[in-house]
C-alpha cells in the first residue's frame, strides 16, 4: 500500500498585492561609480518592501552573483524581490519572483521555469497586453511609460493618467505604474488606478538614496 506523503504539495498561493505602494528598482542607470549592491542596500535601508533587480547589460555570471547578494539583502530587511527578465537566475536564487516585459521571455515559459508559487509581473503599454498579461496568469503589471522618462527607452509614447484609468477599468490585477514618475505626480497617479509606482532616477540618484525613499514613502501614505 503505497503511503501518501507526510508533505503535501503547497496549495493555489493568494493573489498577490503590493507590499507597499513604492515599487524601487535597483538600476545604475549605466554610471559606472554606481553600484547595484550598493544601490539596494540603500533603498532598504531607507524602508523599500518590493524591489526589482535590473541589470540587462551585465554577463549571466555576474549578473547571478550579484542577485545572490541582493537577494540576501532583501531578506534581511524583509523586502520581496524581484530578478528583472531573467526566469533562470530569479529560479537559481530562489527570488520571490521574476518581472518580464513584452520582448522578453514569454509569461508562460517563465512560469513553467518558476512555477506557480511564485509572483510573476509583466509590462504592458495598453489594453490589449494587460488582459492578455490577466488572461495568461500575470501576478500583476506593470504600465507605463506614465510620463517622459530618458530611463528605459520603451519604443511607447507617454501613456498618461487617462490610459492608466482604462487599464484600471479592464484588469483586476495590481498595478504598478512606471516612467517618469516623481515624488510630485505619485500621488495622483496611485488615485488614476496604480497600486504601485515604480520609481528608477529618483531614488537612485538622490544625494542620500535611503532618505528618499523615506520622504516618499511618507508622502505617499499621507497622499
Amino acid at each position: 500500500m503505497n503511503q501518501q506523503s507526510q508533505h503535501p504539495a503547497p496549495g493555489p498561493r493568494p493573489p498577490f498585492s503590493f507590499p507597499s505602494p513604492l515599487y524601487t528598482i535597483a538600476d545604475t542607470l549605466g554610471r559606472p561609480e554606481l553600484s547595484l549592491i550598493e544601490v539596494a542596500e540603500k533603498l532598504c535601508a531607507g524602508g523599500a518592501k518590493i524591489l526589482q533587480l535590473r541589470a540587462k547589460d551585465l554577463p549571466s555570471r555576474d549578473f547571478l552573483e550579484i542577485s545572490h547578494k541582493v537577494k540576501a539583502i532583501c531578506h534581511r530587511t524583509g523586502c520581496v524581490f524581484i530578478v528583472n527578465d531573467r526566469a533562470d537566475i530569479a529560479l537559481a536564487v530562489e527570488a520571490d519572483g521574476v518581472h518580464v516585459g513584452q520582448e522578453d521571455l514569454p509569461l508562460e515559459a517563465a512560469r513553467k521555469i518558476l512555477g506557480p508559487q511564485k509572483i510573476i509581473g509583466v509590462s504592458t503599454h495598453d489594453p490589449q497586453q494587460a488582459q492578455i498579461a490577466e488572461r495568461d496568469g500575470a501576478d500583476y503589471i506593470g504600465f507605463g511609460p506614465m510620463y517622459g522618462t530618458t530611463t528605459k527607452a520603451t519604443g511607447y509614447t507617454a501613456r498618461g493618467r487617462e490610459q492608466l484609468r482604462e487599464i484600471r477599468a479592464q484588469v483586476r490585477l495590481p498595478i504598478v505604474a512606471i516612467g517618469g514618475i516623481t515624488v510630485e505626480r505619485a500621488a495622483a497617479t496611485l488615485t488614476a488606478g496604480a497600486d504601485a509606482v515604480a520609481m528608477i532616477s529618483e531614488l537612485v540618484l538622490a544625494q542620500d538614496t535611503a532618505a528618499k525613499v523615506r520622504e516618499t514613502l511618507d508622502h505617499l501614505r499621507i497622499g
